[in-house]
């Protein structure tokens, strides 16, 4: 980026020699004879460093100063003045008005080091400023990414609420019913399996049948004609031990679900007194 310099000074033998002094280190320089052309000046050019005169005609260089400081505080501000007011220029310091006051006569090499410093400041400045707008972007971004994922975090678990509320409803229809349910997968595991089931399969339901494998609590009858279930049966028999009879209908999943496996849908019919369940324990009416 280019280095502009300000030399504010109403003695132009003072700027000219100023000029030829900074010309060697590459600055663009402006010249101004008072600290109004200075102003006029700062508002069409970009300045990092400015040197000013003290003693001035309208304005002194500490006033002209104090007001660039407000204007345009990221500027480094030096007083070259061969007159010195201690007291003013003490509190033009301690106000941040002015960066440096040196003094005329100068030394070049001295002067010189001065603002090439006090452009190094002008730069780490403007750097600073930058990370700090890239860090408001990246906070202001990452507050927008937040209130996003917490929007859908909250849709979500609503969601999740909403279908464990309609699996709870499937389930207690799924137990009201008079006949024994059960969704068993492609692999053989009972996924699922209403109170009947419990009941006609496990002795009034004393063992759960979720996680179960199907051969360790279904006859082998029904377990065989079960792997034969088209997209939909009818009605089938089946005989089972103790005068037990099992009226069944057996359904693929395929016909109606992405998932795969078998829904057994069973009811017993017995010619004695007692029902029966399936493992032949016998259930008092």
């Amino acid at each position: 980026m280019d280095r502009t310099l300000l030399l504010v000074d109403d003695e132009e033998n003072i700027t000219s020699a100023l000029v030829r002094l900074f010309r060697q280190d590459g600055y663009h320089i402006l010249r101004a004879k008072s600290g109004k052309q200075g102003l006029e000046l700062l508002a069409q050019h970009e300045v990092g460093v400015i040197i000013s005169d003290q003693r001035m005609p309208e304005m002194t260089g500490v006033e002209f100063l104090s007001q660039v400081k407000v204007l345009y505080p990221d500027t480094i501000r030096m007083v070259l003045s061969g007159y010195t007011d201690l007291n003013y220029v003490t509190d033009a310091i301690n106000r941040g008005a002015i960066y440096k006051f040196l003094t005329k006569p100068w030394e070049d090499e001295l002067l010189r080091e001065n603002v090439a410093e006090g452009f190094r400041r002008h730069e780490m400045k403007l750097e600073n400023i930058r990370l700090t707008q890239q860090l408001q972007v990246a906070n202001e971004a990452l507050f927008a990414l937040n209130h996003e994922l917490e929007l859908r975090v909250e849709a979500k678990t609503q969601e999740v609420l909403r279908n464990l509320h309609i699996l709870q409803i499937s389930q207690d229809i799924l137990d009201r019913l008079p006949v024994a349910v059960l969704g068993i997968g492609e692999d053989g595991l009972i996924a699922i399996a209403n109170q009947k089931a419990h009941a006609l399969l496990t002795g009034m339901g004393k063992r759960c049948l979720l996680g179960e494998m199907a051969n360790d609590v279904l006859p082998a009858g029904l377990l065989t004609d079960s792997g034969e279930c088209t997209v939909a049966t009818g009605k089938r028999q089946l005989h089972l031990a103790d005068h037990c009879d099992a009226s069944y209908w057996c359904y693929s999943m395929e016909g109606f679900s992405k998932a795969k496996g078998t829904v057994l849908v069973m009811d017993i019919e017995s010619t004695r007194d007692e029902k029966t369940d399936l493992r032949g324990n016998g259930v008092r009416k």
